[in-house]
């Protein structure tokens, strides 16, 4: 029974496989694509770019509705269909208009993905395993930013098509989740929530929960909803700490400057100085350190704590991005700059990249947590697209030095508030989480 618990999480955080692997697929074909289309810095980097993270802020704003109205298993289905249209289209498209479009359907799949996965994995998890399997979906994200930069470094001689290649190769991955998520059970708690079937959510519970009491977590989750109302929303005065509290986990993760420089790794390491086929290898560096670090976060999330993780993440960050500022203001070259992105990559996959899904997911009550986890992937999606859609000009304009500046001062700020406003939310029920944060 244990068993397959692990395996429908693991199934399931597959969605992050495909999240990670469109997200960063992209820096390989990213120079490449500017030159055929003879785009400006500007029109690349806010259509041809971040067209895929306009998708995702989409999905993420409106990801709720078919979480909530569909249930978790339908909406993760329709992820994987996203994903393989998106893969085809995009490695077929004649322009960059078209290109953008297929684009933008992938980035609907990422963003439902980042409400659906870690809602549907929290809701079947036990507290005491809640964080390690939610993060199994951090860590596909992860795992599939490595096989992106793994695939861009094979393909990216293969003419002045490799970018069609790079892009169309997500298809196979996206056909293999779409099957296997099929074989999924429903969340307990959607279908006691919004369909009130307590035999099938019995049926469910008793499957991946055999150590606990299992009346009692019913009688848990109903107890919760019999102190709903109609009009409940998370914008209402009582929701006002955990909305707040994944409004700023989102901000911070994307103003250390992660997708940005996942978006631009090639680019990055070009201006310090590396040749082409140098940045690319040093892109899958980046790609094993964010694996590696990311199952160390996984195995102490539940340990240490949410929190604890979010200290280590957020010193790393100050001193990664602090020199590499200082390597682009004293113009170092070679591997300077590499290494200590790879450090910034081990910081925030300690840190922020094990911590988020998790952390969000676990702050709303089981009517409003589709709704709180569209909420905060919403802010780290805005955020995601408008950040990357500015590096080509900001570092043409005020240069790179400046541009990682502001995110190191940006992660000072974080460690700030990691001190004295984040609490912990390890081993504890969903049910518990709720009643506390929303009182």
């Amino acid at each position: 029974m244990k068993n397959k618990l692990l395996y429908w999480s693991i199934v399931v955080a597959l969605a992050g496989f495909l999240f990670g692997f469109d997200t960063v697929v992209i820096s390989g074909a990213d120079k490449q694509l500017q030159h055929i289309w003879n785009s400006s810095d500007l029109f690349h980097g806010l259509v041809v770019m971040s067209s895929a993270l306009w998708g995702t802020v989409v999905g993420a704003i409106f990801g709720s509705y078919p979480a909530n109205n569909f249930g978790r298993k339908k909406t993760l289905i329709i992820i994987g269909i996203l994903f393989l249209f998106s893969a085809i289209g995009s490695a077929f498209a004649g322009n960059p208009y078209v290109f953008a479009v297929f684009r933008f359907l992938g980035g609907l799949g990422i963003g439902v993905s980042t409400i659906a996965a870690p809602t549907y994995v929290s809701e079947i998890a036990p507290a005491e395993k809640r964080g390690r399997l939610v993060a199994m979906y951090q860590f596909n994200i992860v795992f599939g930013i490595l096989m992106a930069f793994v695939s861009n470094y094979f393909l990216q001689n293969l003419g002045e098509n490799s970018w069609r290649w790079m892009l169309g190769i997500q298809m196979i991955p996206a056909i293999i989740y779409t099957i296997l998520v099929m074989g999924v059970p429903e969340s307990p708690r959607w279908l006691l929530e919004y369909k009130n079937d307590k035999t099938e959510a019995i049926k469910i519970l008793k499957q991946i929960n055999l150590e606990n009491d299992i009346e009692a977590e019913i009688f848990a989750i109903q107890n919760e909803k019999s102190h709903e109302t109609l009009s409940e929303n998370i914008f209402m005065k009582k929701y006002r700490i955990p909305l707040m509290l994944a409004f700023f986990i989102a901000f911070f993760n994307q103003f250390s400057g992660i997708n940005a420089f996942l978006y631009y790794a090639p680019r990055i390491f070009e201006l310090a100085g590396l040749a082409k086929s140098a940045s690319f290898l040093s892109s899958i560096g980046i790609g094993v350190i964010n694996l590696v670090f990311t199952l160390i976060g996984i195995s102490l999330i539940d340990k240490f704590g949410r929190k604890t993780l979010m200290y280590f993440g957020s010193i790393g960050y100050i001193i990664s991005l602090g020199l590499v500022t200082l390597a682009f203001i004293l113009k170092w070259q070679g591997m300077l700059v590499p290494i200590f992105f790879f450090l910034f990559i081990a910081a925030h996959a300690i840190g922020q990249g094990a911590v988020i899904w998790v952390f969000i997911s676990e702050l709303f009550p089981n009517k409003l947590r589709a709704s709180g986890q569209s909420f905060g992937s919403s802010v780290h999606w805005v955020l995601a697209a408008l950040i990357p859609a500015f590096v080509p000009f900001l570092f043409k304009e005020i240069g790179a030095a400046a541009v990682f500046g502001i995110f190191t001062l940006m992660m000072i700020l974080q460690l700030v508030w990691v001190a004295f406003f984040m609490p912990e939310t390890k081993g504890q029920t969903l049910e518990d989480l709720a009643e506390k944060l929303s009182n």
